[in-house]
């Protein structure tokens, strides 16, 4: 009996084997997650190191061209290279080369002004990107350093931008490097000299030295365009993110964020924007005061470079308007996308009672169907009561409704602090949007038809 009674519980006693099964198991999930953990790590590695290779390279370039005014020495062989090849040398080859035509035409008074009005761009560029690269280095420059936990999911994005505004930046200097040596050749073809190696010379002097100072004047513009754009995949991102969270905590500070740093962006940009506008317009004003008040014949041989830097000017001003507008439009319909997640959140409601609007009538229809409840029990039979009941349960309590106004009031506060606060790239307090394009399009229309009417208009005898 008492053999039989020790069987029975051997028999009841889990197998040996089920600890080890268990072990096993959780060592498969630990070394499973490690496994992942390692995996994601490397991921991140990988798209850190693509990113820094592409930054380097970025950095590489700007240093090519002296944006990288980091120590005295640097700065020192930057703005000296600056003024040799982008002020001394063209004015040298101008102002030592003779030719009777160049004087007949007025070749080289247009040629000098256009020096002037492109080494005053460049300058300006120069100096307000070398500020900015100085103060915070590439990597806080972009800002593509303040999202280290999220960089295998950015890290992508941020090359493929970096590496279209390389591609923007050759589209634009190609075509005009190619107009500017056609117009370069037929120059030299029109104007003899005594020797063909000093026409190849100043050839050679001009194209450079106006290759040089368009790069520097569009690579600026085309930094800008790369910072706006950056910070446009963090508000589609944070676009997706009504999707993903119901926080409003979490949207408030995300926003917060994004909109201290467009801040930023209009601090640092806000002098190179306003500098080159007013470069841009000056120059124009006087390209068209020259061409239009001139009595003489104008073509491709006193004209041609007019031609060439007003579309490198222009070009650089429309890339700056387009990339500022482009997020600071962004920003603004962040608040319609989250009027609508209000919206549907609203109206998507499980109670039926919750679904209309939020007055004080409904309010006292939900008391004055609390009431007749408490005198239905009091009043009717057993079988009523049994409905009653049911019909009460259906009734939202006190919590839930509290709970649901709590909700759809910081939903409303929400979309309220959006509504007060767009953001976007502003000037010294106008946001670069629709409307301040269509002012520096009346200003600008308002120039030419000044210039027009001092030097076209002919006065009668």
């Amino acid at each position: 009996m008492g053999d039989s009674q020790i069987q029975t519980e051997a028999d009841q006693l889990p197998p040996a084997q089920i600890p080890l099964l268990n072990s096993n198991s959780v060592q498969n999930d630990t070394a499973q997650t490690r496994q992942q953990q390692r995996r994601r790590q490397g991921q991140e590695i990988r798209a850190s190191d693509d990113l820094d290779d592409c930054l380097e390279k970025l950095e590489s370039f700007l240093s090519f061209l002296g944006f990288n005014q980091s120590s005295w020495l640097s700065c020192s062989l930057s703005w000296a290279a600056f003024s040799v090849v982008g002020v001394l040398v063209p004015v040298l080859v101008l102002e030592l080369s003779k030719c009777d035509r160049c004087e007949m035409y007025q070749i080289k008074n247009f040629e000098l002004d256009i020096v002037a009005s492109q080494a005053c761009l460049a300058a300006v560029s120069l100096f307000c990107i070398a500020f900015n690269l100085r103060k915070y280095g590439v990597k806080r420059f972009l800002f593509v350093d303040r999202y280290s936990g999220q960089m295998a999911r950015f890290s992508d994005l941020y090359v493929k931008q970096i590496w279209g505004s390389m591609r923007l930046l050759i589209w634009w200097v190609l075509p005009c490097f190619l107009l500017k040596t056609a117009r370069e050749i037929i120059r030299v073809l029109y104007v003899h000299r005594d020797s063909w190696w000093i026409s190849v010379a100043i050839l050679f002097a001009l194209i450079l030295s106006w290759t040089y100072v368009s790069t520097i004047s569009l690579s600026a513009s085309i930094l800008f365009h790369l910072l706006c754009n950056l910070q446009v995949i963090h508000f589609e991102d944070y676009a997706k993110l009504l999707e993903r969270e119901s926080d409003v905590l979490v949207f408030i500070e995300e926003h917060i964020r994004l909109r201290h740093h467009l801040s930023k962006i209009s601090h640092r940009f806000r002098m190179f924007l306003l500098s080159q506008f007013l470069v841009v317009t000056a120059s124009q004003f006087i390209t068209l005061f020259q061409t239009t008040g001139y009595r003489g014949m104008i073509n491709f041989i006193n004209g041609g470079d007019f031609a060439v830097s007003s579309i490198v000017q222009v070009v650089g001003i429309i890339i700056c308007l387009h990339a500022a507008t482009k997020i600071s439009h962004r920003a603004q319909g962040i608040a319609s996308l989250a009027s609508r997640w209000h919206a549907v959140a609203t109206c998507t409601s499980t109670d039926a009672t919750l679904r209309g609007s939020n007055s004080a009538g409904n309010m006292e229809a939900f008391n004055q169907s609390n009431n007749q409840t408490n005198s239905i029990h009091l009043c009717f039979s057993e079988s009523d009561l049994e409905s009653v009941d049911y019909a009460a349960s259906a009734i939202p309590t006190n919590t839930q409704l509290a709970s649901y106004m709590t909700s759809y009031h910081r939903r409303q506060a929400f979309v309220m602090y959006l509504q007060g606060n767009p953001g976007g790239i502003t000037i010294f307090g106008w946001t670069v949007d629709r409307g301040l394009i269509n002012t520096i399009f009346f200003i600008q229309l308002t120039l030419i038809t000044f210039v027009l009417g001092k030097t076209i208009v002919f006065s009668s005898p």
